[in-house]
């Protein structure tokens, strides 16, 4: 079963499997409280995580795993992950009113993505972890077999794929596309449901992504409403409304720009 948590601008997951449950990531520092609160409301309870896997090591990621990890849960960290553990510490140290807690290092279960099956074969979930750098070096993806679900982190979005031709990003994604997966959870970007056909028909295999958000833009200039721009331009109305609030919000913003941050979207 798998449950998203929505206390935080990032995405979390609670995987539970018939003998454990792992939370895949964990938001800002500061949020704790509201942890345990959308906890409450799925009927859940802290008690209830077993592991915590990170996606990377970035601060809206793993900012409150130490505190999670005091009430009973392990941080597992990839082996890849081993040296990038407190690559956030210095952005919390400036600011004291987050009560960030530093990961303690005797709470770490270290495993390989050799032995993740294992790992999450005693929890009865059926899955892998997969090393998946491209946004970070230490970035990993997990995969649930029985589900055919990929959580991604912040590795940069399937509609945005094309940008990244020949970079680690699409090394990655090509070793999780072998994977036939049905769904997609993004650490911020709403889930993707590849078997629906209006996901997949977001971008024609033709589509100039770049050429598409500036005739975007352009509908935007002249007062054009979603509607009017999705019948003009074919676009997905999700995407329409983010390029439309990237371009309003930052002025002058480049055609990258505007993709870069449509990363963040839903934050």
């Amino acid at each position: 079963m798998i449950t998203q948590l929505r206390y935080s601008s990032t995405n979390t997951y609670l995987i539970s499997g018939e003998k454990g449950c792992v939370l895949f990531d964990t938001g800002w520092a500061g949020t704790f409280p509201l942890l345990c609160r959308a906890l409450g409301e799925s009927r859940l309870r802290l008690q209830d995580i077993n592991y915590v896997i990170i996606s990377h090591f970035h601060p809206d990621h793993m900012g409150i795993a130490q505190q999670i990890a005091d009430n009973g849960a392990v941080i597992a960290v990839c082996d890849v992950q081993l040296g990038h553990i407190h690559d956030s510490d210095s952005i919390f140290e400036r600011d004291k009113r987050s009560g960030f807690v530093p990961i303690d290092d005797g709470n770490v279960k270290v495993i390989s993505a050799a032995q993740s099956r294992q790992f999450l074969k005693e929890l009865g979930i059926n899955g892998e972890i997969i090393h998946t750098p491209g946004h970070s070096d230490d970035s990993i993806s997990l995969w649930l077999d029985d589900e055919k679900t990929l959580f991604v982190g912040d590795l940069p979005p399937l509609y945005e794929l094309d940008l990244y031709n020949g970079t680690q990003v699409w090394e990655s994604w090509q070793k999780l596309l072998a994977l036939k997966p049905e769904r997609v959870c993004y650490g911020h970007a709403k889930t993707a449901d590849l078997t629906d056909k209006t996901e997949k028909m977001q971008f024609p295999d033709d589509a100039d992504i770049y050429a598409l958000v500036k005739k975007i833009t352009k509908f935007v200039d002249k007062g054009c409403d979603e509607g009017a721009i999705a019948a003009k331009t074919g676009a997905d109305a999700a995407f329409i409304r983010d390029v439309s609030r990237m371009y309003v919000t930052h002025p002058g913003v480049s055609v990258q720009g505007i993709l870069d941050r449509i990363e963040i979207k839903d934050k």
